[in-house]
């Protein structure tokens, strides 16, 4: 009997995704209702907006999916290019929100360039180590390599240090899987690690991070820490269920973005929490599933690219908000506010989708 070779194609990966879209507006309209109310006179902004942005990401996954993942090849300097041009241009013309500049305004939308740099980075290295897969068990190439991306993560980081820690971290993992020697790569991290420490103290405000971190209570600033701890503290179990926060009312500031999860365990409990890392580690083990069935080495780095992104950015999160780790200020993925982020995760999804219909299974 002749084998048959099937096409396949990640249709779990595709339904946890949209679940977790599901779930993030239901969680994302009972923590944004308060401050919609009171700030908009409308419970429902945050979730409007959130909506409209996940709907043109889940068309934009949709498309990327159907479209050869080999076709991004030819964009992967373009890609450097403009998301290096759009984070330098925030720099000039942007607002300042909050001390921070990280959004472009287009007509009534506002664009946050250091999201696009993520999937251009994934992008661009993926290439990049493709055209010398055999030389990268070679510590000059692993150098140039980093060195490549050094001016996308110094640019990022004069107004976004938490994103330019994701762009560093994926450029490690998609380093770290494509060379066969460890020791090289564990210099390598070395010597980033030792940059950073010096980029951290080289400014005030980021040793008083430091501080606030150790000792929140002390400090003004460790307010919102605090409370993100009370709330997850008096979520118990089974949680007081959801719509029923105390902490969203004005003592989480902002508790739609960075600090969602904390609401979530109010709300949901250990248990909630406990579901939705699961479900996050369920996803990320699709993408280990269709990075090691990859047709190409150009399709699994790109998926492994992703899976970085995803792992890194949870992790860092929930670190973040139980007071792991000095506050970064990153986003949940999927969950937080922010119509960027979920409209360039949902483009990642879709590059996945995309690699895994590459992949054919042979049947009898």
């Amino acid at each position: 009997m002749k084998e048959k070779r099937v096409r396949y194609f990640d249709y779990s990966l595709l339904f946890i995704v949209i679940f977790l879209v599901c779930f993030g507006l239901v969680v994302l309209y009972s923590t944004s209702s308060y401050n919609g109310q009171l700030k908009f006179q409308d419970a429902g902004y945050y979730l409007k907006k959130q909506a409209f942005a996940a709907g043109l990401g889940l068309v934009a996954m949709l498309v990327v999916a159907n479209i050869d993942y080999h076709f991004w090849k030819r964009f992967w300097l373009l890609a450097y290019v403009a998301a290096f041009g759009l984070c330098t241009l925030v720099l000039f013309v942007a607002d300042e929100i909050k001390g921070s500049r990280r959004w472009l305004r287009i007509g009534p939308l506002s664009l946050q360039p250091s999201e696009i740099a993520k999937i251009a980075i994934i992008i661009f290295l993926a290439t990049i180590i493709c055209r010398m897969p055999k030389k990268m068990g070679s510590l000059s190439t692993m150098v140039k390599v980093v060195v490549m991306i050094l001016p996308m993560v110094g640019i990022v980081a004069v107004e976004n240090l938490s994103t330019a820690i994701i762009i560093l971290g994926i450029a490690i993992a998609l380093v770290f899987v494509s060379s066969p020697k460890y020791m090289q790569f564990v210099v390598i991290g070395g010597i980033v690690i030792s940059v950073g420490v010096v980029f951290i103290l080289a400014a005030s405000y980021r040793v008083d991070r430091l501080k606030i971190w150790l000792e929140p209570e002390k400090y003004e600033k460790g307010y919102q820490t605090l409370q993100g701890l009370y709330a997850i503290g008096s979520g118990g179990l089974f949680g007081k269920g959801l719509g029923a926060s105390m902490q969203k009312l004005g003592f989480v500031p902002e508790a739609q973005n960075d600090m969602i999860f904390s609401i979530i365990c109010e709300e949901l409990g250990l248990f909630g929490a406990i579901c939705l890392i699961l479900l996050f580690l369920l996803l990320i083990w699709r993408f280990m599933v269709i990075a090691n069935n990859a047709p190409d080495l150009y399709g699994a780095l790109l998926v492994t690219g992703v899976m970085a992104h995803m792992a890194i950015q949870v992790i860092l999160n929930i670190a973040v908000v139980t007071n792991s780790i000095p506050n970064t200020g990153i986003s949940l993925p999927f969950i937080s506010y922010g119509g960027t982020s979920i409209l360039f995760l949902l483009a990642e999804m879709g590059l996945a989708l995309s690699v895994s219909r590459g992949i054919k299974f042979e049947m009898e």
